[in-house]
């Protein structure tokens, strides 16, 4: 019984984050980070609908030949009743680059696929990002759908509060710097 315990923990771990930093951030100098959000910052996080677990954030930034070339951050939250844990890449201008999933201990039924995670990419936080608006749900997962959904408002309404608190360094030129 240990055994088949420590197999299903051990498949639910689909990447490690040093791996999916070294994916995001490619020949990338990455500095961790981290930071504090004020009362007002938190504040400003929960308007935008979401769960705020802890004001702590902890965030990786990605550069090139001492340019921004984006901040990479992990959100581990509830799906149903177990964790799951996804990278949110958010490029300079604070849109989405790309969402993966690095572990998930749901059913693996439950798992979004990557094809789902991909309507992601080049999201800005807006009334759009949310499900039956401009996320399509999946079906037969809605609460895996609704968690992703709600931890990338969440990561992109941090990001939003710690670019206007502190400048990033310049930006890479276009087509130059993307993670």
């Amino acid at each position: 019984m240990a055994a088949a315990t420590a197999a299903s923990v051990a498949a639910a771990v689909l990447r490690t984050q040093d791996e999916a930093l070294r994916e995001a951030f490619p020949e990338a100098a990455v500095e961790r980070e981290t930071r504090f959000l004020d009362e007002m910052q938190a504040r400003r996080v929960e308007a935008e609908g979401v769960t705020l677990g802890s004001r702590v954030v902890i965030r990786y930034t990605g550069a090139r030949e001492g340019r921004h070339v984006g901040t990479a951050y992990f959100d581990t939250h509830v799906v149903r009743t177990l964790a799951e844990t996804i990278l949110v890449l958010v490029d300079p201008a604070g849109r989405v680059v790309r969402v993966e999933i690095l572990s998930f201990e749901e059913p693996p039924d439950y798992l979004p696929q990557e094809r789902w995670l991909d309507q992601f990419e080049g999201k800005a936080l807006s009334d759009e990002l949310s499900l039956k608006r401009g996320i399509r749900a999946i079906a037969g997962a809605t609460l895996s759908s609704r968690a992703v959904t709600e931890a990338v408002r969440r990561v992109l309404a941090i990001d939003r509060e710690l670019r206007a608190a502190a400048p990033a360094p310049p930006a890479a030129p276009p087509g130059k710097g993307t993670p």
